[in-house]
């Protein structure tokens, strides 16, 4: 069973912003990235109790602007999906989850170290260049579910 719903139009959303915010950081930057995705899904809690889509997620609107940076910007994100990031997309959306992403809900490049904190959420790790934060304990519950 899948951690999330999602439709074949979800997959290529996701493969598509995993390329633009982490190709450079590998496969296994990109899948920590749509891993942060599928947990602003799951998380009925803080700045995402109310996205129920894939959709909601990757175009939501915080503070004036999308959280994702890629979708402002646009260069790669609005690239077709390819065969390999779509692979990782269902792989993350099914079932992969890894420290520093596995109970992350935000993840940005510094270019410097990375911060304790992030928007008052603490540090859970860093993967080459994005730094990975986590809920406070006991803010989130539904993130720590599978």
């Amino acid at each position: 069973m899948a951690r999330v719903r999602y439709t074949d139009k979800d997959v290529d959303l996701v493969a598509r912003m995993m390329r633009a915010e982490a190709e450079g950081e590998g496969k296994l930057g990109m899948l920590m990235v749509g891993n942060v995705i599928v947990n602003r899904l799951k998380a009925d809690c803080l700045d995402f109790q109310d996205l129920r889509s894939i959709n909601d997620v990757i175009f939501q609107i915080q503070g004036g602007n999308y959280s994702f940076e890629a979708v402002q910007k646009g260069n790669v994100f609005y690239n077709r999906a390819r065969t390999t990031e779509r692979r990782l997309a269902k792989q993350t959306l099914d079932y992969w989850r890894q420290h520093p992403s596995k109970f992350a809900l935000w993840y940005f490049n510094p270019y410097g170290e990375c911060p304790p904190t992030w928007y008052d959420q603490p540090f859970a790790g860093q993967f080459k260049q994005h730094c990975y934060y986590e809920p406070i304990a006991d803010t989130c519950e539904s993130v720590y579910s599978y």
